[in-house]
């Protein structure tokens, strides 16, 4: 059962871009890498400039969730805050509004949907993480679809890596980038955020999913 968190976040001004407000960019700088069985990541750094209200709007304005879960015999703390919100949940900000329709408009006719949640996470520090794992909750189990994240915050790497085996793939991931995980890519690939010993600042990563994937 999770419980609400209250944060105070004091941003460290080398760490964002000074810009005075938020500003989406065209989609049509998006980079495509195809990964192999299916799946593919698209890749557009920069897309959210100016984001730094957007940050302190979403760290301290989010009811964040501190959650626990069972891990084998043993219950433990999940290592980053979380928020969800459904499709007909109002958004923190109209920003995130308008980033789920530019990306619903863009990849409307590839995904056959529109994007309608988002989920959120927090990671405070480089001891923040998440553990390998695919989307494979509802749909994506036996379906093609598309998660798209747009990194707010400090730069973390985000790791993939083939089911079946093979290389890792590793793309950092700066404050205002976005990255699609499309096709096949929940189950025939892993995705993880790994936990750094370099000093981070916190970030915050958001989530955009069509219906009935999690």
């Amino acid at each position: 059962m999770g419980r609400l968190v209250g944060m105070s976040v004091h941003l460290q001004g080398s760490l964002f871009d000074q810009a005075d407000r938020p500003h989406l960019g065209r989609l049509t700088g998006l980079r495509r890498t195809v990964l192999g069985d299916g799946a593919w990541i698209d890749l557009l750094p920069g897309w959210l400039s100016g984001a730094d209200e957007l940050f302190s709007v979403l760290a301290e304005g989010v009811p964040w969730r501190a959650e626990r879960r069972q891990m084998y015999d043993r219950t433990v703390d999940v290592p980053r805050l979380l928020a969800f919100y459904r499709a007909d949940d109002d958004l923190p900000s109209p920003v995130l509004d308008e980033a789920r329709d530019a990306l619903s408009r863009h990849y409307g006719d590839e995904l056959g949907e529109p994007f309608t949640t988002a989920g959120l996470c927090y990671y405070r520090d480089g001891r923040d993480s998440v553990a390998w794992h695919g989307d494979l909750t509802g749909r994506s189990s036996h379906q093609d679809t598309m998660v798209a994240i747009l990194s707010l915050g400090a730069p973390r790497d985000l790791l993939l890596r083939p089911c079946r085996g093979g290389a890792t793939v590793r793309r950092p991931l700066g404050h205002g980038d976005l990255i699609v995980m499309g096709g096949s890519c929940q189950r025939t690939w892993q995705h993880a955020v790994p936990k750094t010993a370099q000093a981070r600042g916190p970030r915050i990563s958001v989530q955009y999913r069509p219906r009935g994937v999690r």
